[in-house]
């Protein structure tokens, strides 16, 4: 791979990082004041309740740890790894919810906290779109993110002779 692409795939890499991460940890941080209404939201739906309780309680923490480690850029593969799954639950909930009907799930529920009373809430739909973009972020980090899998070291941080990635990019 000549230069040119190399840099282009490390930028776009680097851009789809950044945006999952951010999302992850807007999301995260929205979920956090409001728990016992994200797990009012869950029991409406098909979760149990100890299932409810305990997405409920984990669910805003994983996605700020993700979050951050996708901003920051430290093991951003594993995180993006990490992501799928749980991007994928996401999608199952909104499919769940679009075939209980509109009337039923007119909003997602509280899919970015208090960060919606603010900027307005996404239906199921809206949301499955958004689950679907996010999915595809994940994707291409861990497709293509340039540096080693195991890369611990941020992508701020210039390496040896100048250059921003591992020598497993190249």
């Amino acid at each position: 791979m000549d230069i040119k692409q190399n840099l282009a795939r490390g930028w776009i890499t680097l851009g789809a990082s950044l945006l999952l991460g951010l999302m992850l940890l807007v999301s995260g941080f929205g979920k956090l004041p409001g728990q016992t209404e994200f797990i009012d939201v869950l029991l409406q739906s098909f979760w149990t309740p100890p299932v409810a309780y305990f997405v409920g309680y984990c669910l805003p923490w994983v996605e700020i740890i993700l979050g951050v480690l996708l901003l920051v850029g430290s093991l951003p593969r594993i995180a993006a790894g990490l992501c799928l799954p749980l991007i994928a639950g996401f999608m199952a909930n909104n499919s769940w919810a679009l075939s209980q009907g509109v009337e039923q799930f007119p909003e997602c529920g509280y899919c970015f906290g208090i960060w919606e009373e603010w900027l307005g809430a996404l239906s199921p739909l809206q949301a499955l779109y958004f689950d679907i973009v996010l999915f595809c972020l994940a994707l291409i980090v861990l497709l293509f993110y340039p540096s080693g899998f195991l890369s611990f070291r941020p992508w701020f941080i210039k390496h040896k002779g100048g250059r921003i990635y591992d020598k497993a990019s190249s």
